[in-house]
């Protein structure tokens, strides 16, 4: 008897195991962005982190027209692979269209809880760097790993973000959007649909990534990676035993605001959010 699915199985597995050229790619169209629109920063760990949970900052651009720069929190903890990092980072992001902010002249170091701990001083000085980010920029949105997001890094940047905000004062507010990736969430309450466009341009941007792809070819699975959040957000986001949307890919983010220097829950949760629906009503 002939399995169809045996062919789906074999394609797959074919097309994951396929030779792909690295960071070749001339960039995407640009959209034009206004000089005044407001701007939306990524605080990422590590360059890549950009393109694996940036399906939601790629859309608010496109669709609208903000100005999305993403802070790059480090480059890496091997420092002769520092500079190139970083090389690697600008292309991914200039491929998108997006602005890169350095933290440091070779990033941040040390971003995690054991050195939050045991050097609160040196700690304060890297939340003051990204407090004085936050004060510069003042954005619409943030996006930040969730604290259980496994990696040392994730977690450190995390907490370090949240110091920050900490230290702000009850004048500076923004919406935060916590991403996930080592690590689910357990309560995730966003899934944001990525069109088969959208979805190509993250993995081409992160083959911009090629020290990192090259030794773990992570940007051909991405597809898969979202195909299985739609698995899982189906019912985290949307309930258990719901529905799950027809969507092709999506990513799972939890959306808050920080206001009066706390945080407030969104007003509504269990969000799903196609290629169709306006992205502003997640903005307020």
């Amino acid at each position: 008897m002939n399995n169809p699915y045996q062919q789906f199985v074999a394609t797959y597995a074919r097309l994951v195991g396929e030779q792909y050229p690295l960071g070749t790619a001339s960039p995407c169209p640009r959209v034009i962005i206004p000089r005044e629109a407001p701007c939306v920063l990524l605080f990422s760990p590590h360059p890549d982190d950009e393109c694996i949970t940036g399906a939601l900052p790629l859309r608010l651009m496109r669709e609208r027209k903000l100005n999305v720069i993403n802070v790059a929190v480090t480059q890496g903890s091997r420092k002769d692979r520092q500079d190139e990092r970083l090389a690697e980072l600008r292309q991914a992001c200039d491929y998108l269209g997006w602005g890169v902010l350095q933290t440091a002249e070779r990033g941040l170091e040390k971003i995690n809880l054991a050195n939050r701990e045991q050097n609160p001083a040196a700690w304060a000085e890297m939340v003051g760097v990204v407090a004085e980010i936050l004060r510069k920029k003042q954005p619409r949105l943030i996006f930040v790993p969730h604290e259980k997001d496994w990696n040392s890094t994730h977690v450190g940047t995390h907490y370090l973000v949240n110091d920050a905000l900490k230290t702000m004062g009850e004048s500076f507010c923004c919406g935060v959007c916590e991403t996930e990736f080592w690590a689910p969430m357990g309560n995730p309450d966003l899934m944001i649909e990525s069109s088969v466009a959208d979805v190509t341009d993250l993995v081409t941007a992160l083959s911009f990534h090629v020290g990192e792809v090259s030794r773990n070819p992570y940007h051909v699975r991405l597809p898969a990676w979202m195909q299985d959040n739609v698995r899982r957000g189906g019912e985290l986001v949307g309930g258990q035993g719901g529905d799950a949307p027809t969507f092709a890919f999506a990513t799972l983010y939890r959306f808050r605001s920080w206001i009066h220097g706390k945080y407030k829950k969104a007003d509504k949760h269990g969000k799903f959010v196609s290629c169709n629906d306006n992205l502003e009503n997640i903005l307020g």
